[in-house]
């Protein structure tokens, strides 16, 4: 793998593949992803060293265990996937099972619902029983955008930082429409610096991506093969931009 610096899109901006990487979570949490799937992810994980890799909570104690000796990897769990619609009682419950499991961070569906109906303290007393539960274990709180008004997303952003949310996450992936850039500067404008904001959901090219780290994610949700795609078209314009340098010498 090449860790070379390099020019993109005549930016100007010295960038390294290491650095994207360690700001990709990736994942299988498709209902129709397979264990062959998982040992794809977990091997483009070790090979691009990503921040984090999550499954669906059935198949998480394999990952934790196919990641067991690779440190610098987290693992991550899924609570309320992919509705949010679980009582809190049974989002504790799956939260405190995954954190047992060996889990380092937890990403957890809002009640969509009863954001969109008006009930704040509902959404907020759900995010924070969570929080709560999990101790000083990351929580990222996931709003599915694509649902929800600009007015809604900014409740839905105010009510995870005051729960005490590490980050807010735009989708879980699985509504079928993208995150865009536009979501990205809502969130970032109504959460500052009180929070981390992760995009996931519709980040499937390295330009994408690019542009909304420059307008505030320090996190990304992808899939194994776009992660891949992403993290090898780097390499390869690294490798090429090497080439043009002994071509000039």
């Amino acid at each position: 793998m090449v860790y070379a610096i390099i020019y993109l899109y005549g930016s100007r901006k010295r960038m390294v593949s290491m650095e994207i990487a360690r700001m990709m979570d990736i994942s299988c949490v498709q209902a129709t992803s397979t264990i062959a799937e998982i040992d794809r992810m977990v091997a483009v994980a070790k090979k691009h060293r990503v921040i984090c890799a999550f499954a669906l909570p059935a198949f998480t104690p394999y990952l934790i265990a196919a990641l067991r000796d690779e440190p610098d990897i987290l693992v991550g769990g899924v609570v309320g996937f992919p509705s949010g619609q679980d009582s809190t009682a049974i989002k504790i419950a799956a939260a405190k099972e995954l954190v047992a499991m060996g889990c380092d961070e937890i990403d957890m569906v809002v009640n969509v619902g009863a954001l969109k109906s008006g009930l704040d303290d509902m959404v907020y007393a759900d995010i924070l029983a969570v929080r709560q539960a999990i101790g000083k274990i990351p929580l990222k709180t996931i709003l599915e955008v694509q649902y929800l008004t600009d007015d809604e997303i900014r409740r839905g952003c105010r009510l995870g930082v005051k729960a005490g949310a590490a980050y807010i996450k735009t989708s879980t992936g699985w509504t079928g429409k993208p995150t865009t850039i536009e979501h990205v500067h809502l969130m970032k404008e109504t959460i500052g610096d009180t929070a981390g904001l992760k995009a996931a959901g519709g980040v499937r090219d390295l330009a994408t991506l690019l542009a909304m780290r420059d307008a505030g994610c320090t996190r990304f949700g992808v899939s194994v093969g776009t992660a891949e795609n992403i993290l090898e078209e780097i390499d390869a314009r690294a490798a090429g931009e090497q080439d043009n340098v002994h071509h000039r010498i």
